[in-house]
């Protein structure tokens, strides 16, 4: 018996799990998960830049650095 309950993502994978995909449609959900994380990301960049009023200015230095 497990210490932890499982979360609502890991029983949605362990469900994924019993399904037998071929190749592409491993890549293909492989590609779903990296865009949804990565669009996340970009949402979260996002806030950051606009609650602390950074510019491309900002960017520029920091690159530069």
């Amino acid at each position: 018996m497990l210490q932890t309950p499982l979360t609502n993502l890991q029983i949605e994978i362990l469900e994924l799990y019993s399904t037998n995909l071929d190749e592409s449609e491993l890549n293909e959900l492989k590609t779903v998960l990296a865009r949804f994380y990565a669009e996340k990301a970009i949402r979260e960049a996002d806030r950051i830049w606009d609650e602390r009023n950074l510019s491309d200015r900002d960017m520029e230095k920091w690159l530069n650095e």
